[in-house]
């Protein structure tokens, strides 16, 4: 008689406590990151860690990490690093590079090192806080709209399409531009309303492949709820996804954001990168300061850069196709004697 038993556990001859067979060991499957998939028994924390190491060992996702984490630690202490009050209009104007100005000073007789490094935060806080957002927010829709199906799937996928075909950029023009001066907050929210459609529809595909998979039919037939089986079955064996997500919507806000201060859309009382080119350009600074565009330009560059560099990474680690090219690299192939 057949014993029935708990998802994830031995099963077949050879299980524990089973007296037919020689005892074997499968392999456990594997996700796109190098996880073990779904019902193998790996939880979230786990898997990160795994990602964890799996950074550590790409040069891609180490570089990008190091200059993720300069910039939150620049964002974190501004005022060990400048202390200057950056939107203090004391000083000379159009001064050079010295000591005491180490970029020199705007058109506006404001410390420039000071408004970089003190800009840093805002970009972040818009980065992370969009990146997140969206990405749980598509999170909910994209899986309940596959695990459900049916109707529910009917209508997110319809909202979903909506805004997939709308054009991102000229949208955020459209509401920025009701919204004349909007402050960090409101750039987070807007940004993330509009961006979290394309990462819906990937992770819903993700999820129709693991709607029929055992373990789920193990819990539906356990008598779980539906929201217990999205969250804790579903959800923890895409983490490697969501990362890629969270880092390409990370990625995207930036330069959203950035973009829209730029031509005046964002609070011009706030500083950060993109106000700083949107009075560096309404000044001239290309002829008397052109240091006024080009540091904070580059660090937008690099800030989008860090993001890039650990979602390539992630995609290489991702990507059993690529693993074994890379690894081939420089190796003789040995011809049979």
């Amino acid at each position: 008689m057949a014993m029935l038993r708990a998802p994830g556990g031995p099963q077949g001859p050879g299980a524990a406590g089973d007296p037919q067979g020689p005892q074997t060991t499968a392999a456990a499957p594997t996700t796109a990151g190098g996880l073990l998939a779904a019902g193998g028994g790996i939880t979230g924390s786990r898997s990160l860690r795994r990602m964890a190491r799996a950074v550590t060992a790409n040069r891609k996702a180490t570089v990008g990490f190091v200059l993720l984490l300069l910039f939150c630690l620049v964002a974190a202490f501004p005022g060990a690093i400048a202390h200057d009050d950056p939107n203090a209009e004391i000083y000379p104007r159009l001064l050079g590079v010295s000591a005491q100005h180490l970029l020199g000073t705007t058109a506006l007789r404001q410390d420039m090192f000071a408004q970089v490094v003190y800009g840093t935060r805002p970009v972040l806080l818009i980065a992370f806080g969009v990146g997140l957002g969206a990405t749980v927010i598509a999170m909910l829709i994209g899986v309940a709209a596959a695990y459900l199906g049916g109707a529910w799937d009917g209508v997110l996928s319809l909202v979903t399409d909506v805004l997939l075909v709308i054009p991102a950029f000229p949208l955020l023009i459209v509401i920025a531009s009701y919204l004349h001066g909007a402050g960090t907050t409101v750039m987070i929210a807007v940004i993330t309303l509009i961006s979290w459609s394309y990462t819906a529809r990937q992770l819903r595909a993700q999820a129709l492949s693991l709607r029929n998979r055992e373990f789920l039919e193990a819990a539906r037939v356990r008598g779980e709820r539906s929201l217990y089986i999205i969250i804790v079955e579903i959800i923890p064996t895409m983490t490697s996804l969501l990362v890629a997500s969270f880092l390409t919507n990370a990625l995207y806000a930036v330069l959203f954001s950035s973009s829209l201060q730029f031509i005046g859309l964002g609070d011009p009382s706030v500083t950060s990168w993109g106000t700083m080119l949107y009075w560096a350009e309404n000044n001239e600074a290309f002829q008397v300061a052109p240091l006024w565009i080009i540091v904070p330009g580059l660090c937008i560059v690099a800030l989008g850069a860090a993001f890039a560099l650990l979602n390539y990474a992630f995609d290489e680690i991702g990507n059993p196709a690529l693993r074994p090219v890379r690894s081939m690299r420089g190796k003789r192939v040995k011809r049979p004697r």
